[in-house]
């Protein structure tokens, strides 16, 4: 039996996290947030004083990343997105860490979100979906969060800093942000949670024969 695997990319604040975690309660499957990979090496870089965009040192970070990093609560944040992105665009960090990601898919199979997920890590995935919103919409989630945990930003500083971002994810040469050839695109610019994943479940039971919903977990219709 194939483990099914689904593969939820997406740009920053787009409810892509959200949405994968909901989903995989609902299938039972694991989930697991890639990002938090890149952000807990870039992290590690910042702690020593090292600069993200050294590929040397942030290849080694990435060889001796532990579960233990992951757990960290400071792997959000502006220096923390920009330190993950930068990292995020050095090969041999991508290296490092794809065999990780896809040892943790294959098991039991996996809801995994990312920004390579369709494309690199599981590119033959049965189900890829692409989750994105305006650069304005997420922005204004992600200044809410800020403030949600006592973080003091201007909107317009945020919504900068994430356009920046995001030029850096598409542009970069490995494995750049982009929607797999055959994802399905979910735009959530207009849609709450419980909306966003109401679609993408029916997107799931579209593409996952009804003749598996008893070995991959996936709730019959009603």
């Amino acid at each position: 039996m194939t483990a099914l695997v689904i593969a939820v990319d997406g740009p920053a604040a787009a409810g892509k996290g959200t949405l994968a975690r909901r989903l995989a309660d609902a299938l039972s499957l694991p989930y697991l947030d890639t990002g938090l990979l890149y952000r807990a090496v870039g992290r590690r870089l910042l702690d020593g004083g090292a600069d993200p965009r050294d590929a040397e040192a942030a290849t080694a970070q990435a060889r001796a990343l532990t579960p233990a990093d992951l757990a960290r609560n400071d792997l959000r944040g502006p220096a923390a997105d920009m330190a993950a992105s930068a990292v995020a665009a050095i090969p041999a960090v991508r290296a490092a860490l794809l065999d990780w990601q896809r040892d943790f898919g294959r098991q039991h199979g996996a809801v995994l979100d990312g920004r390579d997920i369709g494309t690199v890590v599981f590119p033959d995935a049965p189900v890829k979906l692409f989750v994105s919103a305006s650069p304005e919409e997420r922005a204004r989630r992600r200044w809410l969060e800020l403030r949600g945990r006592g973080v003091a930003a201007e909107l317009a500083q945020v919504e900068a800093e994430m356009r920046a971002r995001d030029a850096q994810d598409s542009g970069r040469s490995v494995a750049p942000l982009k929607p797999a050839a055959d994802a399905t695109l979910i735009d959530t610019t207009s849609l709450d949670a419980d909306a966003a994943f109401e679609t993408a479940l029916a997107l799931v039971r579209a593409r996952i024969p009804l003749d598996s919903t008893a070995r991959t977990g996936l709730p019959a219709p009603p």
